[in-house]
């Protein structure tokens, strides 16, 4: 292990169980009128079943995010009208849909995303066609690995730590077959060690040494998923705790007043930023909820940032303040002057994502 992440280590694997109820209690209920991750969720599921795509020729990878999210939030509020909404949204970009067309072809991680739609779909229904579909673009991603056994589609950009892992932990959950968590887990930790600060935070890419809220936000959503279904032995659980611990103290030092935070994370001069706020939104929660961080210190971090960020959802159920779709590039002025939108998936899919770990 790193000699940066020793410190990190110590005391890692608390048990959920050992988180207070009476902390879940004071932090994540009693809510502001209007504020609850019920009534949140519900309108901004609901307003994507409706939505249109927004992806010029195919499904890109931030309506998967909250098609993903709208899925978790329906299953975990027993909401069967929504899911059976949401799903048949999703028969028409099946193999034999009328949008076919749409399904995304490219060997990319932006593009193999769209397999965790159907496995998501798959452990809801039970329905083997998802899986099958799902785990097409699971098993692609692994084909000729690279020799140190990673992805193929390695690229070592931050946000691949969600949208690479992510399909993979899906085909993990949806089988049972460990080689999805393990191979998921190497490469993790591969990134960790490349992109990772000694503040904690991450660089965009080796070349690109800014921190970009979205882009840290997508690392810091990876790796609360992933330690979600890492069992306590696995073997690169320890460090990916260490990181996830690291990550965290630092957004708590960056935490803007209001609770959310910027495009930069550490230019205090930049605009605040609402996906890479949802993002960080959730992997707060999903901590203090497992009993990974310490409920005293951030349950009031968390709960302050899920307040802010509905502040963003507008009367129309779209997100505001949303960082414009983002390729790498080395200017601090690039990241500061992205446009910013309304209703953009990049924020919508946070939002869920955070109703639906205020309700597990």
């Amino acid at each position: 292990m790193n000699a940066l992440f020793k410190f990190a280590a110590l005391g890692l694997l608390l048990p959920a169980s050992v988180v207070p109820l009476a902390a879940q209690q004071n932090y994540f209920t009693n809510w502001p009128m209007g504020d609850s991750p019920q009534e949140v969720g519900k309108r901004v599921a609901e307003h994507f079943v409706t939505s249109p795509h927004q992806g010029k020729t195919t499904i890109v990878y931030s309506e998967v995010g909250t098609w993903y999210g709208g899925l978790t939030f329906a299953q975990l509020t027993h909401d069967d009208k929504l899911r059976d909404e949401l799903i048949q949204r999703f028969q028409s970009v099946m193999p034999d849909g009328s949008e076919a067309d749409r399904i995304p072809r490219r060997d990319h991680v932006d593009d193999s995303i769209f397999g965790t739609v159907p496995l998501q779909i798959y452990m809801e229904t039970k329905d083997k066609k998802y899986l099958d579909f799902g785990l097409t673009f699971a098993d692609r991603q692994w084909q000729d690995p690279l020799p140190d056994g990673l992805s193929h589609e390695t690229r070592y950009w931050i946000d691949d730590m969600y949208m690479l892992t992510i399909l993979q932990l899906e085909a993990y959950r949806a089988t049972g077959d460990r080689k999805y968590l393990d191979r998921d887990a190497k490469e993790m930790v591969a990134y960790l060690d490349k992109l990772q600060q000694p503040n904690g935070l991450f660089y965009h890419a080796p070349d690109v040494p800014f921190f970009w809220g979205r882009g840290d936000g997508w690392v810091a959503a990876g790796m609360a998923e992933m330690l979600s279904s890492l069992p306590a032995d696995h073997p690169q659980r320890a460090r990916i705790l260490a990181s996830y611990r690291l990550m965290m103290a630092a957004l708590l030092k960056y935490q803007a007043a209001d609770g959310m935070w910027r495009q930069l994370i550490d230019k205090p001069e930049s605009w605040e930023e609402s996906s890479s706020s949802g993002m960080f939104t959730f992997a707060l929660i999903t901590g203090v909820k497992n009993g990974w961080l310490d409920a005293a210190t951030y349950g009031p971090a968390a709960r302050k940032a899920w307040i802010a960020l509905v502040g963003f959802v507008d009367q129309n159920d779209n997100v505001t303040n949303v960082c414009e779709g983002t390729n790498k590039f080395n200017s601090e002025e690039y990241y500061l002057e992205r446009p910013r939108r309304t209703g953009d998936f990049h924020g919508q899919e946070t939002v869920l994502w955070a109703a639906s770990a205020l309700l597990r």
